[in-house]
């Protein structure tokens, strides 16, 4: 049996571009791997099978839509193989909730996969893999902070010292991430800017972010968090504004819907603070559960 343990993720910086050609967005996404996170068990099976436990877990497909079903027959078609497994994911991360949870078991169920069969692929390889995955699997294996351009998967580790503590405020139900990114280009037509590449610049990360994580100075990332899809996601579902109001009068330093939600993060000035932001914001009726926790932590390993 092998098990693997991998991170969620948070957006700090999320810079969407104009609508392309091919339906995508250009990005300017700066991932940030926080210990809060799922363990994925791999071990010998007929076929590929799932399970998940956990508080989403009801909201978790068991069948080939799941990435890590997904991943383990990638993984083993690559290598000209029937695969044979036995796959269960313990969830923690939200499901819909803007921080990878899905994309993180796809990376996990590679990690896993490939030492449960003794395969030994290149690191370069499984991230070529997680790429046909989807666009936040390669960012799952990497861990630490990076920045994503392209779709989000082409990726450059970024220099951070210390840790920072966040607070991940968990929504009731989730969000569409297409729904989320149309929802963009409505809100940008309608204020008359246009949503093609043409009207919106190809985005690039703040320098003043990249020198806050370098720094570790959680005040001036405090100060430099922006989201391009927190306006639309909160168009979508105007109670994230409540959520966001009660964490920051909690003592959040810093607040931002996670991705494209409908999860809200909260930075906090240190471990003390962040614990008692979690537990104002489970008093305060705005969110199903609140999460104190910290990172950057490594992406997907064996543990």
């Amino acid at each position: 049996m092998i098990k693997v343990r991998v991170p969620a993720k948070v957006n700090v910086q999320l810079g969407v571009g104009g609508l392309r050609a091919d339906g995508f967005h250009d990005l300017a996404n700066v991932f940030f791997a926080v210990a809060l996170g799922d363990e994925v068990t791999a071990e010998p099976g007929e076929g590929v099978t799932l399970t998940c436990s956990g508080p989403d877990a009801a909201s978790v497909p068991l069948d080939d839509s799941n990435l890590a079903a997904r991943a383990a027959r990638l993984l083993a078609a690559h290598h000209g193989f029937t695969p044979n497994v036995r796959l269960h994911i313990a969830k923690a991360i939200p499901v819909a909730g803007g921080m990878a949870g899905g994309s993180a078991d796809g990376a996990a169920a590679l990690v896993a996969c490939d030492a449960l069969w003794g395969l030994d692929t290149p690191f370069e390889t499984l991230l070529e893999l997680a790429a046909e995955l989807g666009s936040d699997v390669p960012f799952a294996l990497v861990g630490g902070v990076a920045l994503g351009r392209g779709r989000g998967e082409i990726l450059q580790p970024l220099p951070v010292s210390g840790a920072f503590h966040w607070v991940f405020a968990v929504a009731d139900g989730g969000l569409s991430t297409p729904a989320v990114f149309r929802e963009c280009d409505r809100l940008r037509e309608e204020a008359g800017t246009g949503s093609s590449e043409a009207d919106v610049p190809t985005p690039d990360a703040d320098p003043a972010l990249l020198a806050a994580l370098a720094d570790g100075d959680p005040v001036a990332l405090a100060a430099a968090l922006t989201n391009d899809l927190q306006a639309p996601a909160i168009s979508l579902r105007p109670a994230l504004a409540d959520t966001l109001r009660a964490g920051t009068e909690a003592g959040a330093i810093g607040a931002l819907v996670s991705g494209s939600g409908p999860t809200c993060a909260f930075l906090a000035k240190d471990a003390e603070a962040a614990a008692a932001i979690a537990k104002s914001l489970e008093a305060s009726g705005t969110c199903r559960a609140a999460h104190a926790t910290y990172g950057p932590v490594p992406g997907a390993r064996v543990h």
